[in-house]
């Protein structure tokens, strides 16, 4: 029974610290007017970090706290592969999604259902954009990558660990109005994620990276703060230089984010050893 147990307190309590910051700022949006809201965000996300990263009361969870959220303090070429791996991980992340709606119709209304940053001033906008970026990276990635995945890479090994938590964070974005297009994206995303996290035995290049993809998604996919995707689908143009160029995007830039990654684990086994 041990191993069960472990598998379902480590998935239970990581869903439960993500989600603490997501139901934070969605009911700081629901309670709160104005810029109110970001505001108060950034007071919680301050304390979300202290408290999981290992501060404060109760003393006796401190040190298990502290292991969960990883590294804070990477070797300089630790940081240096992990944050070009996190900036190749948005490449990835955008150039799929593009590819996707030149084989398939973009689903505007759906990826824009509750968003609603069109009716507000551009600058408080992007600051709602920013937050709710913030939110989900920070959240997400302490609690999925960190509170979630660390255990289960002790338990199970890092290819067992990462899967599960992809497959947990598949499940828990199901609900998201734009989910069904993008569902094969949230498990490889995931997982890219969660070899990042282990590469680097930190989360902190990971949650760059969500941080910039959700800022692309909340301004461009989700809303047209930053812009309109309105390009027709291959099968109305055929296969055009646009395709073709974000294939090679894709291609190349996957390529090198596994590369990025596997630097990153030999510089840290390498400091370690």
């Amino acid at each position: 029974m041990r191993a069960p147990s472990g598998l379902i307190r480590a998935i239970v309590l990581g869903v439960l610290v993500a989600e603490v910051g997501i139901v934070a700022w969605v009911g700081s949006l629901t309670l709160l007017p104005g810029v109110w809201p970001v505001v108060v965000m950034s007071v919680v996300l301050v304390l979300f970090a202290k408290y999981f990263s290992g501060s404060w009361w109760p003393a006796a969870t401190a040190e298990t706290r502290r292991n969960r959220f990883r590294a804070l303090k990477l070797p300089t070429g630790v940081w240096t592969w992990g944050l070009a791996a996190a900036m190749l991980f948005v490449i990835v992340s955008q150039s799929s999604v593009v590819l996707t709606f030149r084989l398939f119709e973009f689903p505007a209304e759906s990826f824009a259902k509750g968003y609603n940053l069109d009716t507000i001033p551009v600058w408080a906008a992007w600051l709602f954009v920013v937050m709710a970026s913030l939110s989900a990276g920070i959240c997400e990635e302490v609690g999925f990558r960190g509170y979630m995945q660390g255990p289960l890479e002790k338990r199970y090994g890092p290819v067992v660990g990462i899967a599960i938590t992809s497959i947990v964070f598949l499940i828990l974005h199901l609900n998201q109005a734009w989910a069904p297009p993008l569902l094969l994206h949230l498990f490889v995303l995931s997982a890219l994620l969660g070899i990042l996290a282990y590469a680097s035995n930190s989360i902190i290049p990971g949650i760059v990276a969500h941080v910039v993809m959700d800022v692309v998604f909340f301004s461009y996919w989700f809303s047209d703060v930053a812009g309109r995707f309105d390009m027709s689908t291959i099968a109305e143009t055929g296969i055009d230089l646009h395709f073709g160029a974000w294939v090679l995007v894709l291609v190349t830039s996957t390529v090198l984010f596994f590369w990025a990654a596997r630097k990153t684990l030999a510089v840290r086994r390498r400091e370690a050893s």
